[in-house]
């Protein structure tokens, strides 16, 4: 079996453990005895051997970027902190104490992030149970709702990891579900089977979760290519398209290879879809959520929500910003129309069929350039597997109806926050029992 002093001593393993450590603050574990006093930083490859010689056994590495990380101290107000801090990255850190069920999460979490365009992401295994998602600070935008997203530390992970599970929610609980028996996962995670139901519906996130709760500033991650002390496997990074046959014996010590490392690209991806759509997802959960049903109740009566609308609201009722996106695009923008219509129409009662035909028959081909058909497909397809209607961004989101130049506001549209509710109001209020004797009589 390899010590960790072999181990360490690799100037490959040295290397990669340096690069991952430029600009952060790191944190060195001695085994049992915990971790060393902080704030601290790796500078040369040797000394990564030389703190093994001393009895660190694994190097952790803080989600932020620091100017000076040594500046750092315990006590460090919001303000210090944001001065002090020049980057993020996001860490999602998916954990279980069954090893399969974390592959099944972190599937899900790679299928959510293709689903935001997002190709080019970094994946490795924690070293245990579970495995880190990694998305670089340079992919985000320089702001979000107008602040500097480098000031977003904790909220923009955290806002992030949340919105990815209520992504993954269902189809999490089903993939569980498809596989064992709730008594049978019980046993597998160790819980009593009452632990996993909420409300007397299973709750896959009990079983495998992903950390939302505990990302705080100076929050740190096991550095790649580090061991852990549990296991004695290294944290090692993987291609996504080798997620699936993934074994924890490819990361014991004498199997590693430092081919490629953890948030080392080529190509910086572009997560801004991801970013902007998570903060207007989470800017919606602060509005009463029965915001559509209580607009339905005031004007038809009894309570009803729209996600239970059995007859599609027809175009005829739409906003002007829908109606002008259904006209195609005629500029750059057409991927994230894409994503307001395909919301839209979903939360307006069109079936998956009358989606996809509209979409591909007809907006596509009114587009400046067409979207490639497969990309088309995929979204389409992403769309039908989420039982869950979820609302296209407010009416206030800057990044869709402003930028694309979508909007051109009616009477209207100053009374509601979203064009879903434009579309329930004006439905309802054109066909009310007294409107539609009036036209019988007019007739």
């Amino acid at each position: 079996m390899v010590s960790y002093l072999q181990f360490y001593c690799r100037k490959d393993v040295q290397k990669r453990i340096l690069e991952a450590a430029k600009d952060r603050e790191v944190a060195f574990k001695f085994g049992d005895k915990g971790f060393g006093k902080r704030p601290d930083i790796l500078q040369f490859e040797g000394d990564i051997f030389e703190m093994a010689k001393q009895g660190v056994t694994s190097f952790h590495v803080s989600e932020e970027r620091w100017s000076n990380p040594l500046d750092l101290s315990t006590g460090m107000n919001k303000k210090q902190l944001d001065d002090l801090r020049t980057g993020w990255d996001l860490i999602i850190d998916v954990d279980c104490k069954f090893f399969e069920y974390s592959r099944v999460v972190t599937g899900l979490v790679v299928e959510a992030l293709r689903f935001h365009d997002i190709e080019d992401f970094s994946l490795k295994f924690s070293g245990n149970k579970g495995f880190h998602v990694g998305i670089p600070f340079e992919s985000f935008p320089e702001k979000v709702n107008n602040i500097p997203t480098v000031s977003l530390f904790p909220d923009g992970p955290r806002v992030i990891a949340a919105y990815l599970k209520e992504l993954i929610n269902d189809p999490l609980s089903a993939a569980l579900l498809s596989k064992n028996t709730i008594d049978d996962i019980a046993t597998n995670v160790g819980k009593p089977k009452e632990e996993l139901l909420t409300e007397g519906v299973f709750n896959p996130f009990v079983v495998a979760d992903i950390d939302t709760i505990l990302i705080s500033s100076r929050h740190m991650f096991r550095a790649p290519f580090s061991i852990n002390e549990k296991s004695g496997l290294v944290s090692i990074p993987l291609k996504p398209e080798s997620l699936a046959n993934f074994k924890p014996d490819d990361a014991k010590p004498g199997n590693v290879s430092t081919a490629f490392g953890f948030l080392s690209f080529d190509k910086i991806p572009n997560a801004s879809k991801l970013i902007i759509q998570a903060f207007d997802w989470y800017s919606k959960q602060s509005i009463k959520k029965n915001e559509t049903a209580a607009i339905t109740k005031e004007l038809s009566g009894p309570k009803k929500d729209f996600e239970a609308l059995t007859t599609a609201i027809k175009a005829d009722y739409f906003p002007p910003c829908i109606l002008k996106i259904m006209g195609g695009v005629k500029e750059d923008g057409r991927k994230r129309a894409l994503f307001i219509l395909l919301n839209f129409l979903k939360s307006c009662g069109w079936s998956p069929e009358d989606i996809k035909e509209f979409v591909c028959e007809k907006w596509n081909k009114n587009n400046y350039e067409i979207l490639k058909e497969g990309y088309i497909l995929s979204q389409l397809s992403w769309h039908k597997r989420q039982p869950k209607v979820l609302l296209p961004p407010n009416c206030d989101n800057k990044s869709y109806y402003i930028d694309l130049r979508l909007c051109s506001k009616d009477g209207l549209c100053n009374k509601v926050k979203n064009p879903v509710n434009y579309a329930i109001i004006k439905y309802k209020l054109m066909n009310r029992p007294e409107r539609r004797r009036s036209k019988k009589e007019s007739k």
